[in-house]
């Protein structure tokens, strides 16, 4: 057999899935005890379906040979030359007989015959009365040991129609009784299997919701460390493989114990001998159904893996696609992908193998069962030990008895993929924010605006200090920008004053409360930020700017548009602002996302306005007229600027230095200007760029 690698992430997951996944179940327990008692049903259906026919088999089809009573016309059940007749008769109570019997293929009819003689008819019949009786074109003569010849008359199917009527009438009954189980058998499978979809959809539902929910209040760090391309394959394909679950497999787990355990003890009841040649089989199903179980569930585990890691390259680079073509790295990319993609091809394989291999196996054993069946079942058919019937029920079980023992197997495969899939889910679900906000937290009636950093130490990871005993104040209403080099501290700052992430040492306060005391929403709501890489959601351009807030009114979208200066171009689009965007923005350009991203901050009106580059990605007209806007807009409020074009940054009230994550300076531009220190330096050296750019 093909060699199965082993998985290469291990879930951390620990917990009971099981009883996890049973409290989802609980606010829909009412719908599965419903479903499960219609599983009993149909299987009930099932099991009676063949018995049916058997019975149609022994008592009228091969019933022919059954004993007719001569009655009186009123408990007859049909007339024949004069008798009246009737199969269904008390022994004690009848004198006179009369009696089928098949010889030589042709069917013969004796009447008026006492017990003895019927009996000595039904044992010599067929081949006991060929070998002893007197044959004439239109009878038989057997003697019937005492001294008495019975005379059988050779009956024509006009006479064979009129004796069997009563067998005619009860195969019809039976036929319109299996006409009736199959009709219920398929009203009440096909409700059990709506219940039961309907439940997993709504349980799915509700845990996709929750999963959702659940990442919105993770901390940026969790993002960081986690590809999205793996938390979009936890919340779509790993939510969708417990869909199956809740609406097949465990309802019909029990549906096919309940069928195995139905069969087995039918089997026993009707032919014990028959049934042991039927379970002498059972330990080969059970030794190969857990070989079979037991490796698909390592290769399912492997499966799951490789699509998460496909899924992580295929949103990777998807999104930037556009960077690929632009270094024209689309071979590179596809062989990569054409890589991944065969890893996952090939462990496909490997299962769809383990499949190929146990389906025919199963089908085999239940062969051999089958034919020890016919086998034995006909010799004691000849013997007159068993009926054609029974034998007919015991063939019919055999086919569905090793059906089921397949069906679990699979489905408890597909139950632990849906475990594996589940422990993936939950280890997300209960992944904590490193973010923690404490029970009741401090709540201002309003933030005025004051943040104050005291001896302030950060590091993304471990003590790779990104800030370093920073301390700063910016009152309310003060205007604030922070200048440095690449990887200096800046955006790290505004990252920490929303608490985004959480620092290591020292504290940060906003109105003299630290932020760690204080609710996160309130934080937040009270924080407009402006970031350098805008991101646009698919919708239209409204619904971009107010972020799904109603209680944003399209009168204050439009407000803050043209306080940004983004209602001009925005009234020039075909459907003004009802038009559609599309993913990232794309059909916009980059100022026109960066105006809109001005708007949907402004729109919130901030207490606390933080700008990351708002205007790097902003031509210098569209800049002018930003600025001209924030001039009113950053009135009364308190304003942090992070920009490398000094410029932007010349009318803040402070402007403060960072090198290496520590502060170097702090001043206005123009005290910065007199220190002669870094700020000088970088202010000369952009003042000299945009100098000599005409001559280039």
């Amino acid at each position: 057999m093909a060699k199965i690698e082993k998985e290469t992430v291990i879930t951390s997951y620990s917990g009971s899935v099981f009883k996890r996944l049973f409290d989802y179940m609980k606010p829909y327990s009412g719908r599965f005890i419903v479903a499960i008692i219609m599983i009993f049903v149909v299987t009930a259906f099932e099991l009676i379906r063949p018995m049916l026919i058997a019975q149609a088999i022994d008592t009228y089809i091969e019933g022919y040979d059954r004993t007719y009573a001569i009655v009186d016309e009123t408990e007859a059940d049909l007339s024949y030359e004069g008798l009246f007749l009737t199969k269904d008769f008390k022994e004690n109570e009848v004198v006179n007989y009369c009696q089928i019997v098949l010889c030589d293929e042709e069917y013969y009819y004796f009447e008026n015959l006492n017990i003895r003689q019927v009996q000595l008819l039904v044992e010599k019949n067929d081949a006991g009365i060929k070998d002893e009786a007197l044959k004439t074109d239109r009878a038989i003569i057997i003697a019937d040991g005492s001294g008495n010849l019975l005379e059988g008359k050779l009956l024509l199917k006009e006479d064979l129609k009129i004796l069997r009527s009563s067998d005619y009438k009860g195969i019809f009954m039976i036929g319109m009784i299996y006409l009736i189980v199959l009709v219920l058998n398929a009203v009440i499978d096909s409700g059990q299997s709506y219940i039961l979809l309907i439940t997993g959809q709504n349980i799915i539902y509700d845990i996709r919701n929750e999963l959702f929910e659940h990442v919105q209040t993770l901390s940026l760090r969790f993002f960081d460390t986690h590809p999205v391309g793996q938390i979009d394959t936890r919340i779509t394909n790993d939510v969708e493989a417990l869909n199956r679950m809740f609406s097949h497999i465990l309802v019909n787990l029990i549906r096919n114990f309940t069928m195995i355990t139905g069969y087995a003890v039918v089997m026993l009841v009707l032919n014990s001998r028959l049934a042991i040649i039927a379970f002498i089989y059972l330990p080969v199903i059970f030794v190969s159904t857990s070989v079979f179980r037991n490796i698909s569930r390592r290769v399912y585990r492997i499966v799951r893996t490789k699509i998460s890691h496909l899924n992580t390259f295929l949103s990777e680079h998807i999104s930037g696609m556009k960077l690929i073509q632009i270094f024209a790295r689309e071979k590179e990319k596809f062989q990569q992908f054409e890589k991944q993609s065969d890893d996952l091809y090939n462990t496909r394989i490997k299962e769809l193998f383990v499949h190929a291999i146990f389906r025919p196996l199963t089908s085999l054993i239940a062969n051999l069962a089958l034919i020890g069946i016919v086998y034995k079942g006909s010799h004691y058919v000849l013997s007159d030990t068993l009926t054609v019937g029974v034998l007919y029920i015991f063939i019919s079980y055999i086919r569905s008895f090793f059906w089921p023992i397949q069906e679990i197997a699979q489905q408890l495969s597909t139950l632990q993929n849906a475990f594996a899939s589940a422990e993936k889910i939950f280890t997300l679900l209960d992944e904590k924010s490193v973010i923690q906000e404490i029970d009741n937290p401090i709540r201002p009636e309003k933030i005025e605006g004051k943040i104050e950093f005291k001896n302030v130490w950060f590091a993304y990871e471990n003590e790779n200090w990104v800030l370093k005993d920073v301390s700063f104040v910016i009152q309310p209403g003060q205007r604030v920008a922070f200048v440095g080099a690449t990887g200096a501290g800046k955006s790290s700052i505004l990252n920490l004053i929303g608490r985004y992430y959480d620092i290591q040492k020292g504290e940060i306060l906003i109105d003299d409360i630290n932020i760690k005391e204080m609710s996160l929403n309130q934080i937040r709501k009270a924080i407009g930020q402006v970031q350098q890489d805008v991101f646009i959601f698919t919708g239209d351009v409204k619904s971009n700017i107010r972020l799904l807030n109603e209680n944003v009114t399209i009168e204050q979208v439009k407000e803050a548009a043209k306080a940004v200066n983004a209602h001009q171009f925005i009234e020039n689009l075909p459907l003004q602002y009802d038009e559609m965007l599309t993913e990232r923005g794309t059909n916009l350009s980059f100022g026109q996302r960066q105006l809109l991203s001005f708007a949907r901050t402004l729109v919130i009106d901030p207490t606390i306005l933080v700008m990351d580059e708002a205007t790097a990605n902003v031509d210098t007209e569209t800049e002018q007229l930003i600025q001209e806007a924030l001039e009113t807009l950053m009135k009364k409020r308190t304003t942090i600027m992070v920009a490398h074009r000094l410029s932007t940054i010349q009318h803040a009230d402070n402007i403060i230095v960072l090198d290496h994550g520590q502060i170097i300076e702090s001043g206005t531009h123009q005290e910065l200007l007199t220190q002669n220190g870094i700020y000088r330096k970088l202010y000369e050296l952009q003042k000299y760029d945009d100098e000599i750019k005409p001559s280039d």
